[in-house]
């Protein structure tokens, strides 16, 4: 097994999941190291280093995909949130 320690760039082979590596934690005799990307725990003998082209500063709670199914930037996000109408989110009518 490759050593990890917390701040490593590392990639989740079965998914090419790049996170960067926030807690590492040993249980039941398995290394688990948990990636900033997901907030999510992987099992350390799935892990190699990751070079840092592929990583994405994005949590996973910040991620949204377009329609057409790609990843929005976090630039694009931020440009639709500020271009919201809350006039079309105002009930109408009275009472």
């Amino acid at each position: 097994m490759i050593s990890v320690q917390v701040g490593d760039l590392m990639k989740y082979t079965p998914t090419s999941t790049v996170g960067k590596v926030t807690d590492i934690q040993e249980r039941d005799g398995r290394v688990w190291v948990k990636l900033d990307f997901t907030s999510l725990y992987y099992d350390a003998v799935n892990l190699v280093p990751a070079d840092p082209s592929e990583y994405i500063e994005v949590s996973f709670k910040e991620r949204k995909v377009s329609k057409e199914g790609q990843m929005q930037s976090i630039e694009d996000i931020k440009r639709e949130t500020q271009e919201v109408d809350i006039s079309e989110m105002m009930p109408s009518g009275g009472g």
